[in-house]
């Protein structure tokens, strides 16, 4: 790898975007990897102040930076990555021995995208509770992204179908998958669960083999 890999995670609200990359970060170090974290939130670094918690030991402080944007989510992640940019290089330069840096943007809806100039990979989230019809609803962060995750499988069947024609009156996964293969038929989509720490391995092995070699 001739560089750090930056890897963008985006997704609305409360899909998991956190607490995937507590999950991802020590699994990355026990494959030798050492990781950054930049996190973004609108008013607040909480997420950053949270993650220096629940990762001590395994990521040192000084490699993790949180912004307070200020403003809309997409906008310091796509329109004017500015200050993700210093924070990028900042970490690079402060950890010369980084091989990735995981990058969070805040919660936003699903116009959201990286610019190309922060994220090498676009890593998208939505989960089952927002409903089973969000993946045929489309939306830049589903469409764009290289790998798209829908989380919170564990909870299908507590959430009832959005779709009409569903043969369940629970979320129906099926067509959650036939969905997204139909929309972004040449890109990866992951079926995970947090909580039951399902689907991590998938997310690690997608990182390493399609962007370690970039």
């Amino acid at each position: 790898m001739s560089r750090t890999l930056r890897v963008g995670i985006g997704g609305p609200i409360g899909c998991g975007k956190t607490e995937l990359i507590e999950k991802l970060a020590p699994r990355l170090k026990n494959e030798g990897l050492n990781v950054g974290i930049v996190t973004n939130d609108i008013y607040s670094k909480e997420d950053a102040r949270r993650m220096s918690i629940k990762l001590d030991g395994v990521i040192s402080p000084d490699e993790i930076i949180g912004i307070e944007t200020g403003l809309c989510p997409h906008t310091a992640v796509r329109d004017d990555p500015s200050m993700n940019l210093e924070a990028v290089n900042r970490l690079e330069s402060e950890n010369g021995n980084l091989d990735i840096i995981l990058i969070e943007s805040g919660g936003d809806n699903v116009t959201l995208t990286f610019s190309n100039k922060l994220a090498d990979m676009f890593i998208y989230m939505i989960d089952v509770a927002s409903g089973d019809k969000t993946v045929r609803k489309g939306g830049l962060g589903i469409l764009k992204s290289d790998l798209l995750l829908i989380n919170k499988i564990d909870l299908s069947p507590y959430v009832e179908t959005t779709i009409p024609e569903s043969e369940t009156s629970t979320a129906n996964l099926q067509i959650m998958k036939e969905d997204a293969a139909k929309i972004r038929p040449d890109k990866p989509t992951v079926f995970i669960s947090l909580k039951e720490d399902n689907g991590i391995d998938e997310i690690v092995s997608y990182i390493k083999e399609k962007g370690l070699y970039l």
